[in-house]
């Protein structure tokens, strides 16, 4: 045990086991007991059986960890007084953050009541002041983080996550059907890995990849990879992007991924959560493992097709 993990009840707090943390986070359990005793970077309430329990703030701490290291920054250099809060980007003031948190428990509060008209409202409302990479970034991705905790901890009920999931898909995808054709950029192949059945992550990267000039050729949800080289040699693609928020399959990792890279004429890369699960084992097929964040994963892509 850590000489500096607390125990603690936390009575007023809801604690979440460090399974549950690893699901929400993409970190795995052995890497969060890395960084705690090699770092000591989150130091976990600890029960008097010795069971680790993390709250929210450990929880944004490691978000804001995964985020520095996606910076380009080694684990060694991170201090503990750096996770205290993410700063402000240059165009963020105090007064802006709280609009975003308006939003996001306004928008939390439509969920709980179903309401999706008041749910549409805030979001177009969001759409026309904001660009919508900075409202997917600000809105919809803490958003879907404190859906998951909510949902995680049996305070949410499967109702809301459908109705959210259900409304937010079709919002995305007739925003990404009604964008103007006119892009001249690299043409980008968008697939779900086999096994993953929610799309919402790459009806996200779809619209920002647009946003930024790309073509993009999607595919949807658990797709055969067998099909993909194909496709890719016949359109003329600069690149394979697959994306899930589930653990990639054993078969996948080991037979599907490798051979998808071997055979296709453009880098093969994999984003989502599934990235942040399996890293090595991607990185191991020759495929390039982008991790969940939409900003960081463009920004390795736009490097790697220059």
């Amino acid at each position: 045990m850590s000489s500096k993990a607390n125990i603690i009840d936390y009575p007023g707090e809801k604690l979440y086991t460090i399974g549950t943390v690893s699901k929400l986070t993409g970190v795995g359990a052995i890497t969060l007991r890395a960084w705690e005793r090699r770092y000591d970077l989150i130091q976990p309430v600890r029960k008097e059986s010795g069971h680790r329990l993390y709250t929210r703030a450990h929880i944004d701490q490691i978000n804001r960890i995964t985020a520095l290291t996606q910076q380009g920054m080694r684990l060694s250099q991170i201090r503990p007084e750096m996770l205290e809060s993410e700063p402000p980007s240059e165009s963020d003031d105090g007064q802006e953050s709280t609009v975003w948190k308006d939003y996001l428990n306004s928008m939390i509060s439509a969920i709980i009541s179903f309401d999706e008209d008041r749910l549409e409202e805030i979001y177009n409302e969001a759409l026309s002041l904001y660009p919508i990479g900075l409202v997917t970034r600000k809105l919809l991705t803490p958003l879907l983080v404190e859906l998951g905790l909510r949902w995680a901890s049996g305070e949410a009920a499967i109702a809301e996550e459908h109705f959210f999931a259900f409304y937010l898909r079709n919002k995305l995808g007739a925003r990404y059907h009604h964008l103007s054709r006119g892009n001249s950029g690299p043409l980008i192949l968008l697939a779900g890995l086999p096994g993953e059945h929610h799309d919402i992550g790459l009806l996200l990267f779809a619209l920002a990849a647009f946003e930024s000039g790309y073509r993009v050729l999607s595919l949807g949800a658990n797709m055969p990879l067998d099909e993909l080289a194909q496709i890719a040699r016949k359109k003329n693609c600069a690149a394979v992007l697959l994306s899930g928020a589930i653990e990639p399959k054993k078969s996948t990792l080991t037979r599907e991924l490798p051979a998808l890279v071997e055979d296709c004429p453009a880098p093969v890369l994999v984003g989502g959560l599934s990235s942040v699960y399996a890293c090595d084992a991607i990185n191991r097929t020759g495929a390039e493992a982008l991790g969940r964040d939409i900003e960081h994963g463009l920004q390795h892509l736009e490097e790697l097709l220059t």
